[in-house]
């Protein structure tokens, strides 16, 4: 089992979409959808998701909670 992350709830309250957040990110779809899943990513992956977000990297234990 993974573990959960909040991204889909930040991304939702930021109004963006799957779609956009990967554009945003240069990710695709696919990727977005696993994080969102829990699945793991890498550190860059999680700061590219982080920047297009709008949030800090000192931000991430809010977004990912690894």
């Amino acid at each position: 089992m993974y573990s959960a992350n909040n991204l889909k709830k930040i991304r939702e309250s930021k109004l963006i979409s799957k779609a956009e957040l990967s554009r945003k990110t240069g990710l695709s779809f696919q990727t977005i959808d696993r994080i969102e899943k829990g699945y793991p990513c890498r550190l860059d992956t999680k700061r590219k998701i982080l920047i297009a977000l709008g949030l800090k990297f000192s931000n991430r234990k809010k977004v990912f909670k690894d």
